[in-house]
């Protein structure tokens, strides 16, 4: 994991303790004042942070008091909206984290492009070319989440690709480059990539892609892969795959699901990753068994899916591995990065203190688990959940929950909580979609009337993780409300169905039934259920409690005339939280922004040119703080297309906030804007008419 010794660092970003030239006991211990009296510095090596994915920051120079005094530091654009088709755009998510390494921000792009930038000013260094096609149509979209950083020790100083960058594609390869210059690393598998093999044919060369980060420990290098969803039952294996970092020569492959008795293609791990150095240890988030709403071709608990697992990080041999959805038939996959954190539980050890794997999920639970074994360190409950499944379906009769950690969100929808934002003509659109859907709460199973899933299968918690504060021991999470509606379509009905604009439809060829699924939205286009729709929270593991929850988010992007409701926004991405006592994130709405992380008041927003739907991070260059995030917006929700990426730090002596930022750049501040142009008018409109009436 990231040391936090502090350390001087003048644009280097490997951390060096401050040492003395021992000329003179007071020299040396002046100097020793002088190191402590720097703020730590400290590069951001991993895509969460540091290998256990806490994305903490100890940087404490930006504070609540002075976060106010933020400035855009600068803006970079990848160039992809000017020279890209307009139609590849339109299917990208640009959810890229930079890593802070060799005096670089390097990121890759929605197209696997690698880019090199220089931290304080944003100038481009070096970029990387994979040549992506624009025609792949990958099943999830182009994306690309981010990269991983290693040093070869055992490599000289100076050599070639000493210090690496590796990244899976769109187009299933692994790529590994020189971190100082972009340059491929020749030895690494054929002149520095590695095409890897599905073992199966797909149905269109996007079936199949890896979209989050590689994870890199004791000289191996592990990849998941995202395959598209409920297409067939006999979909492409899930296997987890382990490549030597030096040579790429393959080290093991993990299958979370045994073949044998069931008929499934994957179960596999699209989400991030963590490592354990000290252990020799890689964790696993992973997902639902093909297809996600019909499990009947699968009986039983699926073997390894829908867990936490932990394998030896150079053999592949599993360790330990615990379940959190049993026989999962509503897309419930553990789609965050499994963070790894030392916590005070008050039991276990003299200090209580022990190391754990805590795993938030879609379902809105935190499940707590000991880093060794994988036991949760506080009881979980098999508790009875809703049966009559479709026919064929075998439903597990329970399902777990953990009993000391509240859940982050609700977990059950009734008609009392439909959206009706005017109370007097009603919500008959959401009444009209939601009346005849089952729903008898979590784990509902699908039906061919339609099932409410709630949470919906893109959250609570998803692909951006939580955070966790080792000092204050507190863990941040982004969460999404709102109620899918799935419905299954016997097969003799699936072969000629159409879909409606905004559903889903998948075949699940293989199965007696292909399936449909859509956000519940009303006519105005706002989801059925009850705002906030997006919302952080912050969870005391140690004493069960959430101490506070904030909407994140408005709706002036969409709104007409920029009207900016404060109802919260979906929230995929994650958050960092820093030393200095803040929490950053984005959102859906075009905003970075700064949370108080002791009583989770906004305190501040930076506007961006489109919303902010990545993980922000945080890093010190040349003795500044700067925050930045990836900007490019979200094709699948429907928020404007960019390429940006944005970087924000404290004012200088000779700087300060401009009043634009200060007020017009600002949620709300558009049309309050608007309305005072449109007020000044009418009144010069009127004042020049009451003239001209009096000359008359």
């Amino acid at each position: 994991m990231m040391s936090l010794h502090p350390v001087l660092t003048i644009g280097k970003t490997r951390r060096r303790p401050c040492v003395s030239r021992k000329t003179a006991l007071m020299s040396a211990l002046l100097l020793m004042l002088g190191c402590l009296a720097v703020q730590p510095a400290f590069a951001w090596e991993y895509w969460g942070g540091d290998q256990g994915g806490t994305r903490f920051s100890k940087l404490a120079e930006i504070t609540p008091a002075n976060v106010g005094n933020l400035v855009r530091a600068f803006e970079f654009h990848t160039g992809d909206l000017a020279r890209r088709p307009p139609a590849a755009m339109a299917r990208t998510k640009f959810e890229a984290t930079p890593l802070l390494v060799e005096d670089s921000l390097i990121f890759c792009t929605a197209f696997n492009e690698v880019i090199a930038l220089d931290p304080g000013s944003g100038a481009p260094k070096w970029r990387f070319d994979p040549k992506i096609s624009e025609s792949l149509r990958p099943a999830n979209r182009y994306v690309c989440r981010g990269v991983a950083y290693w040093v070869d020790d055992q490599a000289a100083e100076g050599a070639a690709c000493r210090s690496r960058v590796f990244m899976g594609t769109n187009d299933v390869r692994l790529i590994a480059l020189d971190a100082r210059t972009g340059a491929p690393c020749v030895d690494f598998g054929t002149n520095g990539e590695i095409r890897i093999d599905i073992g199966k044919a797909l149905l269109w060369p996007g079936e199949v892609q890896i979209t989050s980060a590689p994870v890199v420990s004791r000289g191996v290098v592990v990849v998941g892969s995202s395959m598209a969803d409920n297409v067939r039952v006999d979909a492409p294996l899930g296997a987890v795959r382990a490549f030597d970092a030096r040579t790429g020569q393959l080290r093991w492959t993990w299958d979370p699901l045994v073949h044998d008795t069931i008929n499934a293609g994957h179960s596999n791990v699209w989400a991030p990753m963590s490592a354990d150095d000290a252990r020799g240890l890689v964790f696993l988030p992973t997902t639902s068994p093909s297809p996600d709403f019909f499990g009947g071709k699968r009986p039983g608990n699926d073997e390894h899916a829908n867990s936490v697992v932990a394998l030896r990080t150079e053999t592949g041999e599993l360790v330990w591995s615990f379940q959190t959805v049993h026989h999962d038939v509503w897309d419930y996959d553990n789609p965050a990065q499994p963070t790894l954190a030392r916590i005070d539980t008050g039991q276990g050890t003299p200090d209580g203190m022990r190391d754990v794997v805590i795993q938030p999920t879609k379902q809105g639970f935190v499940f707590v688990l000991d880093r060794d074994t994988g036991e949760p360190v506080w009881p979980v409950e098999e508790r009875a959940v809703p049966q009559g499944g479709i026919e064929g379906e075998q439903l597990s009769p329970t399902q777990p929950y953990p009993t000391h950690v509240p859940a982050l969100m609700a977990q059950r929808f009734s008609r009392d909580d439909t959206f009706r934002p005017l109370p007097v003509i009603g919500s008959p659109s959401c009444d009209a979609l939601l009346a005849p859907a089952r729903n008898d709460g979590l784990y509902t199973p699908p039906s061919p009337q339609g099932t409410i899933l709630y949470p919906m299968t893109g959250g609570g918690v998803n692909w951006g993780g939580a955070a966790f504060d080792p000092v204050n021991q507190i863990l941040y999470a982004n969460t999404t409300s709102a109620l899918h509606i799935v419905k299954l379509i016997a097969r003799a009905d699936a072969e000629h169905f159409t879909p409606q604009p905004g559903v889903d439809f998948g075949q699940q060829r293989g199965a007696p039934f292909a399936m449909t699924r859509q956000v519940a939205l009303s006519q105005l286009g706002l989801p059925c259920n009850n705002p906030p729709w997006g919302q952080m929270v912050a969870l005391d593991l140690k004493a069960g409690k959430i101490l506070w929850r904030s909407t994140v988010g408005t709706m002036e992007d969409r709104a007409p005339l920029g009207l900016a409701f404060k109802w919260g926004t979906p929230l995929f991405s994650g958050v960092a939280v820093t030393a200095g006592g803040l929490v950053f994130t984005g959102a859906m709405d075009a905003y970075l922004r700064a949370f108080d992380a002791r009583s989770g008041a906004e305190l501040w927003q930076g506007r961006l040119p489109v919303p902010g739907v990545a993980n922000p991070m945080s890093y010190l260059w040349k003795g500044e703080q700067y925050v930045a995030i990836a900007a490019g917006g979200h094709s699948e929700a429907g928020t404007s297309i960019g390429d940006s990426v944005v970087a924000f730090r404290l004012a200088r002596p000779d700087e300060q906030p401009s009043l634009w930022s200060r007020t017009v750049d600002r949620p709300g501040g558009r049309f309050a804007g608007g309305a005072l142009a449109a007020a000044v008018l009418i009144i010069l409109i009127a004042g020049t008419f009451w003239r001209w009436r009096k000359r008359a």
